[in-house]
């Protein structure tokens, strides 16, 4: 019971941390993904162990860059070309049965592209039309977090099919399923808050987002399993780290800006 608490506790802090970035201000909101982003890069540097502090250096530069002094296209989509690369490199290295051992550079371009990456493409996508979209980054958090909760309240009373024993013994396919099909209802609902997008729009955003968003969570544990550490950090009680609690949302994140800017380009 106390852990439970513990738990709520701690999570409470955090959804009202961010939520209220968020409506504070855009300026709170990049502020806090930055330094989210560096504590995800120092679990993970601790984790895939990558020596010095470069990589913090590498990430603040290119954060800098792209934050604030440049929102040019065509830099915008190498970046995302890039980050996406790394992305589907890292869903080859989830799903492979061979050892794998990155080196030092590669660990550096998956630090920076994978995390930092993640973060950066995660504060782009509520700037639309030069305004700050605060319900459309609030949707995408919302839709995150219910499939977290529904797909562990689904697969702890239904599920019985696991879904990659080898990773992540406890995940089940049921409990995907029940997180998939409870995060299209709050798009349902979402449509009625963020009119920027449709309906059909929102239930599509949701099925990219909680699909990439599982793959993440996966990504992640593979790599805590690697290193054989339960969580990656302390920061959180009850909850691990950062990156533990960031996992689904970084991955998720460069394919729901690609989802996003392509539903600007049809409209």
């Amino acid at each position: 019971m106390k852990e439970i608490l513990r738990r709520a506790l701690t999570g409470a802090i955090y959804v009202v941390l961010l939520l209220g970035s968020v409506f504070l201000s855009s300026d709170a909101f990049d502020f806090l993904f930055m330094i989210f982003g560096l504590a995800c890069l120092y679990e993970f540097k601790r984790i895939v162990r990558i020596q010095g502090y470069y990589i913090f250096v590498a990430y603040l530069a290119v954060w800098g860059i792209f934050i604030h002094i440049t929102q040019h296209p065509l830099l915008i989509n190498m970046l995302l070309v890039l980050t996406l690369l790394v992305n589907f490199a890292l869903l080859k290295f989830l799903f492979s049965i061979k050892k794998t051992e990155f080196t030092s550079v590669q660990k550096f371009v998956i630090a920076v592209l994978y995390i930092g990456g993640g973060c950066i493409f995660l504060t782009m996508i509520p700037y639309k039309n030069n305004e700050f979209a605060k319900f459309l980054i609030m949707g995408i958090f919302i839709l995150i977090w219910v499939n977290d909760t529904f797909a562990y309240l689904v697969g702890k009373s239904m599920g019985r099919t696991k879904l990659f024993p080898r990773v992540s013994p406890n995940k089940t396919v049921e409990g995907s399923f029940g997180g998939l099909i409870f995060a299209c209802v709050a798009a349902y609902f979402m449509a009625y808050f963020e009119t920027s997008l449709t309906l059909s729009q929102w239930i599509l955003l949701a099925a990219i987002i909680v699909v990439t968003g599982n793959l993440g969570d996966l990504l992640e544990s593979k790599f805590k399993r690697l290193a054989k550490v339960k969580d990656s950090g302390a920061i959180l009680p009850g909850h691990g780290g950062i990156w533990d609690r960031l996992d689904s949302l970084i991955f998720a994140a460069p394919f729901a800006y690609l989802t996003l800017n392509i539903f600007s380009y049809v409209s």
